[in-house]
């Protein structure tokens, strides 16, 4: 059969892509945006990839069009697609009828570390020789691609609370229909669909009442606003964590490292394994074990799936060190609102001591294009010495306001060329700069590594 993927370059329908390909599908796909790191993960796969969103991609016509929720009517492709009464489905719900079926699907949610907490889930059951599939919105470095079939009976999904298609609004994550579910946190997000916290809640209950009475979900002691989800209404055990050792908790953390890269893990309040590992903040730590928790659902043991974690590779764009240049540190992260800024620069901050910290952020997501955020910027990014704020053309308000706010040294530059060379002619051997972005950036992360080389 052949497959067209309209917003093929998605974080989850290029995984997408990889799972029909994998399945026997011709697979092709459009997108306005083609860039790393999916679209090579793509071609690497030999799927034919198409610039734009032109009617003459579907033609001759495919068996089916997966539509990716970035798509909207009035694009010259969807338009033709309602016309010419091509067959049409949305990514999640192919996912669910195509490839969850009949699996012990995982299911990975939460406002903030999806991405990475999937990852580290699918990590660990493979370690465990479970062999599972996955999906990750993202591109992982301990697997060769963002997702596989598997062999086994397990199935590792990133839930993504946001919407499933332009005709289909609810959450990709009410179609998987999790065994064992992860609920990591709950803020306010995704403002162009949600009118308030209150909508995003309705959604996470849509998730709770589909999860088995004989499943598990998985959430921390400090998410009140999971705990208000609850008490609409759970019909499925809950495991709790916590990040301080509390025997009233089924796992919990004892921090050895300020930065969380070494730490003890609790059963009840009695100490059963350590994690040793690279990566660095308390939202870390909370992931591993939201991880862990999930892991003993499926038979993996709590010292086993330690083992695996302290071997993690993490995931590209998750504070990935690209390069050092002059014994400048450039990392790339994804970051895009207030919490995940605030976290990844506490991280970042406790591993570097007294060095000079920089955050180069763009204020991309549909969300911060807003505003919805913008009162929480300044503090958020407080912990970095040296913040340069890029204004786009097209944001719909003035980051000056943030600048007014902030504690440290914060600018903003409105082109990339003003970025590169500030940074360039001010940043010395021992700093750590962290561009931060859900896109491309306009390719500034390797920019700005060539100017920092000349």
């Amino acid at each position: 059969m052949h497959l067209h993927i309209l917003g093929i370059c998605g974080t989850f329908m290029g995984s997408l892509a990889l799972l029909a390909r994998d399945l026997g599908h011709k697979v092709t796909g459009s997108d306005l945006n083609v860039y790393p790191p999916m679209s090579t993960q793509l071609e690497r796969a030999d799927i034919t990839l198409m610039q734009g969103y032109d009617r003459t991609h579907l033609q001759p016509h495919p068996d089916l069009v997966i539509v990716g929720n970035a798509m909207k009517r009035g694009i010259d492709a969807v338009e033709y697609m309602l016309d010419a009464g091509l067959p049409y489905v949305s990514g999640p719900q192919f996912l669910a009828d195509h490839i969850l079926q009949g699996k012990h699907v995982l299911g990975v949610a939460g406002t903030h570390g999806k991405t990475t907490t999937t990852t580290m889930l699918a990590w660990v059951l493979e370690h465990a020789g479970l062999n599972p599939g996955f999906l990750i919105g993202g591109v992982p470095l301990g697997f060769k691609e963002s997702a596989r079939l598997g062999g086994g009976e397990y199935f590792v999904v990133e839930a993504d609370e946001y919407d499933s298609a332009f005709f289909d609004k609810r959450s990709k994550f009410v179609h998987y229909h999790p065994k064992t579910a992860i609920l990591n946190n709950l803020e306010f997000d995704h403002a162009d669909i949600f009118d308030d916290l209150a909508a995003i809640q309705k959604q996470f209950h849509h998730l709770v009442r589909t999860i088995p009475s004989q499943g598990c979900i998985i959430a921390p002691i400090t998410e009140h606003h999971i705990d208000e989800v609850l008490a609409q209404g759970c019909w499925t055990p809950v495991l709790r964590t916590a990040l301080h050792k509390d025997s009233t908790v089924y796992l919990s953390a004892e921090l050895i490292c300020e930065d969380g890269s070494h730490f003890h893990v609790f059963e009840h309040g009695t100490k059963v394994a350590e994690v040793k590992w690279t990566m660095t903040g308390q939202h870390s730590v909370a992931n591993a074990l939201a991880t862990i928790a999930a892991s003993t659902h499926v038979g993996v043991s709590i010292d086993d799936a330690c083992v695996a974690l302290s071997c993690f590779g993490g995931v590209k764009r998750r504070m990935e060190l690209l390069d050092t240049i002059r014994g400048i540190e450039v990392y790339d992260d994804f970051a895009h609102h207030p919490t995940a800024i605030e976290t990844t620069l506490d991280g970042a901050r406790k591993r570097l001591g007294e060095r000079k910290l920089w955050a180069i952020i763009e204020p991309r997501s549909n969300t911060m294009r807003m505003g919805s955020h913008k009162a929480g910027l300044a503090y958020a990014s407080r912990l970095a010495n040296e913040v340069v704020w890029y204004q786009p053309e097209g944001l719909d308000w003035d980051l000056s306001a943030v600048i007014e706010a902030s504690t440290n040294h914060a600018q903003v530059c409105s082109s990339l060329t003003q970025i590169i060379d500030y940074v360039s002619e001010h940043a010395n051997a021992g700093d750590a700069i962290v561009v931060m972005s859900n896109g491309s950036f306009g390719g500034l992360h390797q920019k700005l590594l060539d100017a920092l080389a000349d």
